[in-house]
């Protein structure tokens, strides 16, 4: 990729490196980490501080977990500095969107208990992705949705052969489509693997793809979907972005066109196709990357 140095990218506990091309320059900037997440990742709350803490140099006022915003001047990408580990991941994403996660969320989020409910329906643009992936895939078809949830949203539910889940959290699958783990998933070879919404959420995509690499041959398909964040949409590509990402939630990641392709690159995958497409959600467009990719 043109005016891309990769270099090797080390797992750290507070990033120092561009998690998709490697690079050390980085811009940063002070944020803070969303009550929510802190909660159910680190058990951290936010606090009052008020006159019985007894602090002479600090101001009074609401304390939050504190984390920064790194903006890599290489590729681009926007991304929190905290990588969670696997177990911390697992507390977030356990039982994902399950009875105690919208409790705890709803108790910092008022309004997301009912935005829930909606999302549990399924989204509806299946068809924009079915369309989008038809030229490159061929009948019959067998699928390893990454990160699939209980299978609602994987493409070709209705179509395919076979239809494998692998998730972190414990919902039960849909009729139709089996749950593998992850060495049965890593044991199979299929000709599309999805890897939707997900990357967005993982502190070392590249693992991610690595994983994903392996559930595939030179015939296979990789699709990715990621959000095209409006911040991303609406900004300079020579910008500094950190200094305006204040806040951070489960999407850990907000890349832009070039980190991705960075990523990619990194990960030794030819793109056959990537676009931004527009989505109608209720009244309002929301705008998602698409990508596929193959073997090298």
């Amino acid at each position: 990729m043109i005016g891309i140095i990769l270099q090797d990218i080390s797992q750290e506990r507070i990033a120092s490196q561009c998690v998709c091309c490697g690079s050390i320059a980085l811009y940063s900037s002070p944020a803070i980490l969303m009550p929510f997440v802190a909660a159910r990742t680190f058990g951290w709350y936010p606090a009052e501080i008020d006159d019985t803490w007894g602090l002479n140099s600090i101001k009074k006022g609401m304390a939050y977990s504190i984390c920064n915003s790194l903006n890599c001047k290489k590729c681009g990408h926007l991304f929190l500095d905290i990588r969670f580990s696997d177990s911390e991941m697992a507390k977030l994403y356990s039982n994902y969107r399950g009875p105690d996660y919208v409790r705890l969320r709803e108790s910092f989020e008022s309004g997301y208990a009912v935005r829930n409910e909606r999302l549990n329906h399924g989204v509806s643009f299946l068809d924009l992705v079915e369309s989008f992936l038809i030229p490159y895939v061929s009948m019959p078809l067998t699928v390893l949705d990454w990160g699939g949830d209980t299978g609602v949203n994987t493409p070709f539910l209705k179509s395919a052969e076979k239809i494998d889940i692998y998730d972190i959290s414990d919902k039960a699958v849909i009729e139709g489509v089996g749950r593998v783990s992850l060495e049965e998933a890593h044991n199979n070879k299929y000709k599309l693997v999805v890897c939707s919404q997900v990357l967005e959420h993982v502190s070392f995509p590249v693992d991610v793809i690595r994983s994903l690499k392996r559930c595939m041959d030179t015939n296979s398909i990789l699709y990715i979907e990621l959000p095209c964040e409006n911040l991303i949409r609406a900004s300079d590509e020579q910008a500094n972005l950190a200094i305006r990402k204040k806040h951070w939630h489960e999407h850990i990641n907000f890349y832009t066109k070039n980190s991705l392709q960075a990523l990619l690159e990194y990960s030794n995958l030819t793109i056959v196709e990537l676009r931004v497409a527009e989505v109608p959600m209720g009244e309002s467009l929301v705008y998602i990357y698409q990508v596929a990719a193959k073997l090298k």
